[in-house]
């Protein structure tokens, strides 16, 4: 099975954990700013956490390079933080009054002069300034002018088994800015640079499913297969398409007709028109019309080496077609990043705040929380909270590894999953019956046993964990207030007494086996390129799935936007707008029969025939209420129409 998610910042550090910045991030206000001396603002977070005594190797040389950038707090970081929560919470008397974009950089923006006074600051340290926007200060220059500038001195540290520079202590800024600095990023500079290049690669290798398949849940029993959990099982489903998941999740007559959807990743798929334009007229979706589907892309791509650029394809081909299959109506547009560093991502949230280009943003990427840090936190949150401001909610797919010990060692959450001022999207595994009926969802949790060389029995049934929705409490981020009364306090209180951040807030469909049939132009063993379809899954599934069924809920809502989400989710929270999802929907336990060419494109080589159990999510449970798997649930038939009522 193919990469179904797409992991940025390289270099896991396993162990690492970040302080708790208490209610700052919850917010996403900038954390204060102790007294470092009389006459500067410590910003809190610009240490990593694994630049320790013990890992110091010395003082970085003078004459090393380093590019920085410093993010502007804007005239009232506390008053935009307030009014994006104001805005998005149905029992404020300022919800839904969002302003347009030009009015929130007005209103909360860094003014001329503290632009000025921040250039002024950096330039007289001895740093050259490489680009000014509305949100940072880059910067670039050598250790000894970026020292002198913040206050700090720069070390060798080891990181695993590479060596990575990082300030000694907190970076400073000084005290007569009065605020104007939100923090700074690019102090340390792990993960390495590396190369650019201009060209992006041709796409991947081809991926093909074996089959047999089911056509719809249950359709297709693996008669000659053994049996587990005491009776025969169905052969996977060949992948849903548009009609299944519309039906599944109360689409009804709504299409997403006049809401616009943007979608960021990494780079940019080549042939996306051609392939979604093609998958659209092979699976019974609506033709795009004129302008439907655009590109908003870098003038440069760099790191696509590292990055793996061409896995990047499909990603976007899968968010581009599950949102058009769900949302046949709504206009989309992607916004590609120039790499897979946070840098450029941010780069591209920004894009699409700035310019007001959607009003709903799917992102199926991110990375495990202990690499994040604290300047990148306050980094992103203030993105999100200019989005909430102007009626921009973020959706972000939850993670593929549950609990992520088995792909860390550390139980821990993902991120920009753990913002609390995104939606988190879970994932299930989802059954359409016959004549495209809801049948049930479990939380996507998947086991692997694989058929013995007799055929008679699956080999230590029901086998090893494989993947499932990402989920559980952060360590870093406060419990935000939409999430209390409704998220249970063992759950809360499992990092800290007075409450985190859990993960996720909504689910949809996940499981690659009950997934999503896409189709996608790939590179051939002879090295042709050609058109072929294939079935996937992820919590890159349940992300964009998410942010189409919001796009019919805000047509339903007559095309007022819905903002950020997460306060009129949790408000709906035991309606029945939601299915209440659990591990075990049927009573018994669930499973489906897998057959894969050994190869991943032909029968050449053999065929792998494993059975798949469903619900079996690492150390998280789909239980009923709210859960660390599915979070409130996933969309019923109810939930689009009950956005008619505001």
């Amino acid at each position: 099975m193919r990469s179904n998610r797409a992991m940025v910042r390289a270099g896991v550090s396993m162990a690492a954990t970040l302080p708790m910045l208490a209610g700052a991030l919850a917010l996403g206000i900038p954390a204060a700013h102790a007294a470092d001396s009389p006459n500067r603002d410590t910003l809190a977070g610009t240490k990593p956490a694994w630049a320790t005594a013990k890992a110091d190797k010395g003082a970085t040389s003078d004459s090393a390079q380093v590019s920085a950038r410093v993010y502007l707090a804007g005239k009232d970081a506390t008053g935009l933080a307030a009014y994006a929560k104001a805005v998005s919470d149905p029992n404020s008397a300022s919800y839904g009054k969002y302003l347009s974009a030009a009015q929130a950089q007005d209103r909360f923006g860094a003014t001329a002069a503290q632009v000025a006074a921040v250039k002024s600051w950096l330039t007289s340290a001895g740093l050259k300034v490489t680009d000014v926007t509305e949100h940072y200060v880059a910067v670039s220059g050598e250790v000894a002018a970026v020292e002198k500038a913040f206050g700090t001195q720069l070390h060798n540290y080891t990181k695993g088994s590479k060596t990575y520079h990082a300030p000694a202590k907190a970076a400073s800024a000084p005290a007569g800015l009065d605020g104007a600095v939100l923090t700074v990023t690019g102090l340390d500079n792990a993960p390495h640079k590396a190369s650019s290049k201009d060209q992006l690669p041709p796409p991947d290798a081809v991926f093909k499913n074996a089959g047999p398949f089911s056509s719809y849940y249950g359709s297709n029993t693996a008669s000659t297969l053994p049996e587990a959990y005491g009776s025969k099982i169905p052969y996977a489903i060949k992948g849903y398409t548009g009609k299944q998941l519309r039906s599944a999740y109360g689409a009804g007559t709504y299409t997403g007709k006049g809401v616009r959807v943007a979608i960021t990743d990494a780079y940019a798929s080549p042939t996306i028109a051609f392939d979604a334009a093609t998958y659209a007229k092979k699976n019974g979706d609506a033709a795009y019309t004129s302008g439907q589907l655009k590109q908003v892309l870098p003038k440069n791509y760099t790191k696509t080496e590292e990055c793996g650029a061409a896995g990047w394809y499909g990603e976007e081909t899968l968010d581009v077609e599950a949102v058009h299959a769900v949302a046949p109506d709504a206009n989309i547009t992607y916004v590609g990043a120039s790499s897979c560093y946070d840098d450029d991502l941010l780069d591209s949230l920004s894009k699409i705040v700035d310019n007001h280009l959607a009003d709903l943003v799917s992102n199926s990427w991110g990375d495990i929380e202990a690499n994040q840090t604290p300047d990148l936190a306050a980094a992103y949150d203030q993105v999100f909270q200019f989005g909430a401001v102007e009626g921009i909610g973020f959706y972000f797919s939850s993670g593929d590894n549950g609990d992520e010990v088995a792909n860390t060692g550390t139980k821990q959450v993902d991120t920009p999953a753990n913002s609390a001022w995104v939606t988190a999207v879970g994932g299930t595994s989802l059954a359409v019956g016959k004549g495209d009926k809801y049948l049930w969802e479990t939380g996507w949790g998947t086991d692997k046993a694989t058929l013995s060389a007799d055929g008679k029995s699956w080999t230590d049934f029901p086998g090893a964990f494989t993947s499932g929705a990402g989920g559980g409490t952060s360590r870093t981020v406060a419990e935000p207030f939409y999430q209390k009364g409704v998220v249970p306090d063992a759950l809360a209180t499992a990092n800290n007494a007075a409450g985190n951040r859990v993960v996720p807030d909504i689910s949809a469909i996940a499981d690659p086996n009950t997934g999503f049939l896409v189709g996608q132009t790939q590179t051939f063993p002879d090295g042709s390129q050609k058109y072929s379809e294939y079935r996937i899954g992820g919590t890159s599934l349940a992300s964009p799935v998410i942010a189409a069924v919001q796009a019919l809920a805000q047509q339903a809502r007559g095309g007022k936007a819905i903002g950020f989400a997460n306060p009129s989710i949790y408000a709906k929270y035991g309606s029945k707008a939601f299915h209440d999802v659990t591990d075990n929907p049927t009573g018994s336990g669930l499973a489906v029969a897998r057959v894969d060419f050994t190869n991943g494109y032909d029968a050449t080589d053999g065929l792998l025939t494993s059975v798949r159990s469903l619900g079996k999510d690492s150390s998280l449970s789909a239980v009923k209420g709210y859960d660390d798997v599915t979070g409130v649930g996933t969309p019923a038939n109810g939930y689009v129409e009950s956005y008619k009522k505001r």
